[in-house]
């Protein structure tokens, strides 16, 4: 079966058990969200999460395209954290995306940069990550509370579900600054988050100071840190997808109900929630200033994912619990 240019191989598979839906469906439901979906990744390179015997089979990650991919077939060079390279697929159009469905891709994890401008940074993520105890009804009101803060600060952003437990708010930033420089925006906002609803919300890091309370994870932008995008559906046996969603819709939607068979009709109904977001990029100046005077009130930098090398300024990088032990009483 050819599909948009690609060979889709073995259409009935099942991908989605709980809901019998099948690579032929997914295909088609990328189909339908074409427009809004490729307004997002188009030209940003792909981290695949490859589940080749459907959701409920084995995954792996792929960061390169293999050998036996097709010569018209976009790649880009992207380098982990430890500076490894790889050669990465790019959201040129929706043949691409198909034929990372046909290998069974059923998790499309993007880069915060375009591969042909990959030093500059254009998306701030701000990933709402519940804690234990924590429902999806406290996530909400903590993502209105950032949602809110960054209107004070000039800052217009946008909402989407994750496909799973959390809330993901994205921001389009004009095309000035580094992921350095989106991180410490980012860890500036968690901590001014935290300093004014400290019973809901934390930017504390370590797992064991965050208790009950939604953490912001600034670490989601870290310079080569991937987030599930927009639009894709996520690896679960329900078929759910990360769904744009405008911020009115947000008290009444049920996140598990948001799946491929779902999705289709909701935008034909209400139309794309991110449809102006490419219209107005945004300033990281007023979260930089936060972060300038944090530091200069003597704070230091928040602890980096132990896959990066120490940074300037940033402080030990060992648990609270596990310092005071080898502090001793």
């Amino acid at each position: 079966m050819i599909v948009e240019g690609v060979e889709i191989t073995h259409p009935e598979k099942v991908f989605f058990g709980k809901i019998g839906a099948t690579k032929l469906d997914l295909v088609q439901y990328y189909q339908a969200v074409a427009g809004p979906f490729l307004d997002t990744v188009r030209g940003r390179p792909l981290l695949l999460e490859r589940y080749p015997d459907g959701a409920s089979g084995k995954s792996f990650f792929q960061k390169r395209v293999p050998k036996s991919a097709p010569p018209w077939l976009q790649t880009t060079v992207v380098s982990t954290p430890n500076g490894t390279t790889s050669d990465a697929l790019v959201a040129a159009d929706l043949a691409h995306v198909l034929w990372a469905v046909n290998i069974g891709c059923l998790g499309f994890h993007v880069w915060p940069v375009h591969a042909a401008n990959p030093e500059v940074t254009d998306e701030l993520r701000i990933d709402l990550d519940p804690s234990p105890g924590i429902g999806f009804a406290q996530i909400a009101e903590a993502a209105l509370l950032v949602r809110d803060f960054l209107a004070e600060c000039g800052i217009t952003a946008y909402l989407k579900t994750t496909g799973s437990r959390g809330l993901h708010i994205y921001v389009r930033l004009a095309e000035r600054w580094d992921g350095y420089q989106v991180r410490a925006g980012a860890v500036a906002l968690a901590r001014e988050l935290e300093r004014r609803h400290p019973s809901l919300i934390t930017a504390k890091w370590w797992k064991e100071e965050r208790g009950q309370r939604v953490f912001v994870d600034f670490n989601q932008n870290a310079p080569h840190k991937t987030v599930f995008g927009a639009w894709c559906a996520r690896p679960r046996v329900g078929g759910q997808v990360s769904t744009p969603i405008a911020w009115d819709r947000l008290p009444d939607v049920d996140p598990d109900a948001l799946t491929i068979q779902t999705v289709p009709a909701l935008l034909a109904s209400q139309g794309d929630a991110w449809a102006e977001m490419n219209d107005a990029p945004q300033s990281l100046e007023p979260l930089l200033e936060r972060s300038e005077r944090d530091m200069a009130a003597g704070l230091m930098d928040a602890p980096w994912p132990p896959v990066y090398p120490k940074m300037p300024n940033e402080p030990p990088r060992v648990a609270p619990s596990r310092a005071r032990q080898v502090e001793g009483p």
